[in-house]
């Protein structure tokens, strides 16, 4: 066992504050003291005369989420309260890895609001000749690959015209789930993707080999029928799929993809309160629901507008 700071050079941050930064979806990390996001609550604008730490090193919060450590892999900045560590020998990935599982480990000790900002250096962890054997084998996923992405940033909301039209006009009747027994859905991903009617993990539930009744195809809408909680709770579906018989399946007529399936969904999502209070949503009442939409010269409803004003948005590339 060896001390953190006989392994690492340890630095604090840039002690910056987010707020008081430009924002920039394409800028740099803004690492914080968060545990979610590998610790990234943003991205801003290279800031005049500070240089970004490279990629490559770990941040390590030191109040907040004591020892909620990150290996960042794109040069980032820092807020208040967050080490930085850098390797004072070469080490792989999985090592990297490996060392924020060991860091993140010790937050039992900093309970009841202890900061770790002076005890950091002295902490005890397995020196790199006691790293099991396996840490080296295990494979780094490779990051998936993304769809070119053109960030829209001339979206005018002022000069929009809406119509109301009938889900009949835009989407197929309305379809219904077939999976009946749940159970047998598995974690695994193993066969198709299930939908089921909860509010996480965009409605899904596991996957199924075969024997999931009608597979639904891709680029479709699905929404919960009935559910604690999640009545009229709508999802985008982006690949083939089955779903629970108390999922109700909307199939575009019109050519639809993840933008204007999000910006659907929103809109859904705002008819929620008319099922509470045990009414259930049916075939029939999803046929008759109207939703009001953006329009363009011809009075049909404007897709290009719906896909630009999504693609406007913050983090609107990580889709």
């Amino acid at each position: 066992m060896e001390q953190v700071s006989q392994l690492f050079d340890i630095s604090y941050g840039n002690s910056l504050d987010l707020a008081t930064l430009k924002k920039d979806d394409f800028g740099i990390n803004f690492v914080s003291r968060t545990s979610k996001d590998n610790g990234v609550s943003g991205k801003v604008k290279q800031i005049a005369g500070i240089t970004p730490f490279p990629a490559g090193l770990i941040t390590v919060a030191v109040s907040g989420n004591p020892l909620e450590s990150f290996l960042q892999s794109s040069p980032f900045y820092t807020a208040f309260h967050v080490m930085v560590l850098r390797p004072r020998k070469d080490m792989t990935t999985q090592q990297k890895l490996f060392y924020c599982l060991c860091l993140r480990l010790n937050k039992y000790k900093y309970s009841f609001g202890r900061q770790a900002n002076r005890t950091l250096t002295d902490l005890k962890i397995p020196s790199i000749d006691e790293i099991p054997a396996w840490v080296e084998a295990f494979p780094i996923p490779a990051e998936p690959k993304r769809d070119s992405f053109k960030h829209i940033t001339n979206i005018n909301l002022n000069n929009v015209t809406c119509h109301q039209f009938a889900f009949s006009k835009l989407f197929y009747p309305a379809q219904r789930g077939e999976v009946n027994n749940a159970t047998d859905v598995k974690g695994k991903k193993n066969g198709l993707p299930v939908i089921s009617a909860t509010t996480r993990n965009n409605g899904l539930i596991g996957y199924l080999k075969k024997d999931g009744g009608k597979v639904f195809p891709s680029d479709c809408i699905s929404i919960a029928s009935t559910g604690q909680g999640s009545v009229g709770f709508p999802t985008y579906q982006e690949k083939p799929f089955y779903a629970t018989n108390n999922i109700i399946v909307l199939i575009p007529k019109f050519k639809c993809n993840k933008y204007i399936g999000l910006f659907l969904c929103t809109l859904i999502k705002k008819d929620r309160y008319k099922y509470s209070w045990g009414r259930i949503l049916n075939e029939v009442r999803i046929n008759d629901t109207k939703i009001t939409l953006p329009i363009d010269k011809d009075g049909n409803p404007d897709w290009q507008f719906m896909e630009d004003y999504i693609k406007s948005l913050p983090y609107s590339s990580n889709l």
